[in-house]
């Protein structure tokens, strides 16, 4: 039949049959047509178009690159050259084809589309965004170009704008449940997490294995305290994908949360993560050619998706600036998505920096082991953006997890983990970490105020005729056994007020719900959502007394309002994590305020709301306690912490010979 038909019939009826997936009928028609021509531009184009499908781009090139030598001037062929190249990894060249394609078709829609996809890859948001908005002024109800127009205004932080794409999006075509999710993703970084949970959800009912949406649908949840929904929706996605190793990270760390989480519990859990994610390396561990001399400078490298404004970051920075070079090197490496202004400060106080997110596993070890890092330090455990699956791999002599929270990675490669006595009392040895903990010998961290100069004010209970209590924590913290601990202590103390961070709608009536059942009427509770630097400082300054949640309390949180001159009450649980006030307060020199157990908790605050002689004293002292503990000793810190590596890396040492 072919041989009776057109080279112009027969490449129709190729591209019919390649159109229909009918792959090999649409190869044959394309090789007849190139036996009778064989410089044919088109059945060249198409056949690299159809060798890229079938998972073969080096022969799409050689394909592509014939049929454009023939025919320079073809839109499309310079568009399928540009996906070719950007398959294979040559992203300037695609985009530089991609560019000539749009520039010979200038509505060339499939070429804008794929450009603006490499451009949003390089963060070139400006770029993506004109290109999806020239798209959508063709084509209004394109829900490709809208869902990638959402996509591109997101990552470039425009929030509102973006919500308005998705919308139109879900409005071309509702059922798109990427649309849905980066809709759903963009809400969240608003604070609006109704309609953030009511969107992943959507998203789900679209696709009821989208284990994307489950895991971010469970972050939301615990963003409003929902730990227990938050860890069936991690569980349902990893029923789903059980290989989907950053949802059981973030279901390992939503874990700390739950009142009754025990060392236990949490250890066996770590452990089933490591064994389901972090198998050794194909081949093994490679042997480690550092020099083995003990005495020698080191190169240390601290690894973190949070060198950003986060509190590891700001934690981390008067420890960069204290590191004695003539003993220390520093590496960074920075997996962090966006980076900001705390990211450019962190970057000028290492002596090397590696910019590693989006780089694979593998990447990231070969380039740690170039570097010949000595000690490499986990600043994340398994909070967001961590590359503990790195670690897995064994790429430095020595590994410690230490500063995003006081407890366990789970992974056998990582030699140690840093505490202090208070976290981890000495004298009872706890078998429930993979890693040998090594006590820091008074502190955990080394803080400083992050601010400008603030003045204490004078006790707001003495102008108010009330005593205000606080908690200015990230809502995740606050339980229903927290906020009924809460209501308890403001029933005893008559007329008192709470300030409570808490995100708008469900979880703010459910504060109010809980509070109610002690009397206890809106009145007296002021939630406040998201705030202002400014806000914030304001808000520690107008609290007589601040309330640590628990089991996960406050750090930062608490040392900032404890620089405003607000005295905290904590109480101290079992594990490492719900310790953290435990070891602030003792630092300071505040025992009496760490309690037991909840009714000692709510002993010691009400006793402090009847004492506003004892609380002005505490008031007018805290900064100078502050000041003069070793949580702002960050010379005497850093040189605590270098010993531990330095001890470390003997050990290590002594086992080469």
């Amino acid at each position: 039949m072919a041989a009776e038909m057109s080279v112009e019939e027969i490449l129709e009826a190729a591209v019919s049959r390649h159109e229909a997936g009918e792959l090999d009928e649409a190869e044959n028609l394309y090789r007849q047509i190139l036996l009778r021509q064989p410089e044919d531009a088109d059945a060249l184009q198409m056949l690299g178009v159809l060798a890229l499908q079938r998972g073969d781009p080096r022969a799409a090139l050689e394909l592509i690159e014939r049929s454009l030598a023939l025919n320079p001037t073809a839109p499309e062929c310079h568009y399928h050259h540009g996906v070719v190249l950007t398959s294979l990894g040559r992203g300037v060249e695609g985009v530089a084809a991609l560019r000539r394609a749009i520039d010979l078709k200038p509505d060339y829609v499939e070429a804008c589309h794929c450009l603006a996809a490499a451009l949003l890859k390089n963060k070139e948001f400006d770029g993506a965004i004109a290109l999806l908005r020239r798209v959508v002024e063709q084509r209004p109800d394109d829900a490709d170009a809208l869902h990638g127009l959402g996509d591109a205004l997101q990552a470039k932080g425009e929030f509102e704008p973006a919500i308005d794409a998705y919308r139109r999006a879900a409005a071309a075509r509702p059922d798109f449940p990427e649309v849905f999710f980066g809709w759903a993703s963009a809400l969240r970084c608003l604070g609006r997490l109704d309609e953030t949970i009511a969107t992943y959800r959507q998203a789900i009912s679209l696709r009821p294995t989208y284990v994307e949406a489950m895991n971010n649908l469970a972050g939301a949840l615990k963003d409003v305290g929902e730990v227990e929904q938050a860890l069936k929706c991690y569980e349902q996605a990893l029923a789903i994908r059980p290989n989907f190793a950053a949802a059981h990270s973030n279901r390992l760390f939503t874990m700390h949360f739950q009142p009754d989480a025990d060392a236990r519990t949490l250890f066996e859990a770590h452990r089933a993560w490591a064994q389901g994610h972090a198998g050794p390396p194909e081949g093994g561990i490679a042997p480690h050619r550092n020099d083995p001399s003990p005495d020698r400078r080191l190169r240390i490298g601290y690894v973190s998706g949070d060198f950003r404004s986060h509190p590891v970051g700001l934690a981390l920075e008067p420890i960069l600036e204290q590191h004695d070079r003539r003993q220390f090197e520093i590496a960074g490496f920075s997996n962090v998505p966006t980076p900001d202004a705390l990211t450019q400060r962190i970057q000028s106080k290492v002596d090397q920096w590696h910019p590693i997110f989006g780089s694979s596993d593998a990447q990231v070890v070969e380039l740690i082991r170039q570097q010949q890092i000595d000690v490499l330090v986990d600043l994340s455990l398994h909070m967001a953006h961590n590359r503990l699956l790195v670690f897995a791999c064994k790429p430095a002599p020595v590994q410690v997890t230490y500063l995003g929270y006081p407890s366990t990675t789970g992974l056998s490669t990582i030699d140690y983990r840093l505490t202090d006595p208070y976290l981890d009392p000495p004298g009872i040895q706890c078998p429930y970490y993979s890693e040998q903990s090594i006590r820091l010998p008074k502190t955990y961290l080394c803080w400083r105020w992050s601010g400008q100069e603030e003045p204490v004010e004078p006790l707001p209970a003495l102008r108010n005729g009330y005593v205000t209590f606080g908690s200015l924590n990230n809502f995740c913290k606050v339980t229903t056994q927290v906020l009924q601990c809460w209501g308890r202590l403001l029933s005893e103390v008559k007329d008192s007020r709470l300030i409570l961070r808490c995100p708008a709608g469900g979880a703010s009536a459910r504060v109010q719900q809980i509070l109610s059942q002690w009397g206890v009427g809106p009145q007296r509770v002021e939630l406040t959502g998201r705030l202002a630097w400014d806000q914030y400082v304001s808000l520690c300054s107008r609290q007589d007394i601040g309330l640590d949640p628990f089991p996960y309390p406050g750090h930062t949180t608490s040392l900032d309002s404890l620089w405003m001159g607000v005295p905290l009450v904590t109480l101290g649980g079992s594990t490492a994590v719900s310790r953290g006030g435990v070891s602030i307060l003792s630092n300071l020199g505040l025992p009496q305020l760490i309690a037991q157990n909840v009714e000692q908790y709510i002993d010691i605050a009400a006793s402090l709301a009847a004492d506003l002689p004892r609380l002005v004293e505490l008031r007018a002292g805290l900064r100078r306690r502050i000041e003069q503990s070793p949580l702002m000793d960050a010379a005497g810190f850093t040189r605590d912490l270098e010993a531990a590596y330095r001890q470390m890396w003997r050990t290590w040492c002594a086992t080469r010979f």
